[in-house]
């Protein structure tokens, strides 16, 4: 099915099916964009965290409890 053809069909829909095409579709390509940014950040990072020991340092206490004074 070419680019036309889904345009032909979609327009033969009611106005509120058209509206969630259009949302997800946004959705979607929100969440792939945002996948894509995190992937590259996480590469850029890579090098740092693999040899700088102090970026690291207190992910030994990641599951030890937590408890906010007051």
């Amino acid at each position: 099915m070419e680019t036309r053809d889904i345009i032909r069909a979609i327009r033969k829909l009611p106005v509120s099916k058209r509206m969630l095409i259009v949302e997800k579709t946004l959705k979607t390509i929100r969440e792939s964009e945002t996948r894509k940014r995190m992937v590259k950040a996480a590469e850029c990072l890579y090098e740092d965290y693999k040899y700088d020991k102090e970026l690291i340092a207190f992910t030994q206490l990641d599951f030890e409890g937590f408890y906010e004074t007051k």
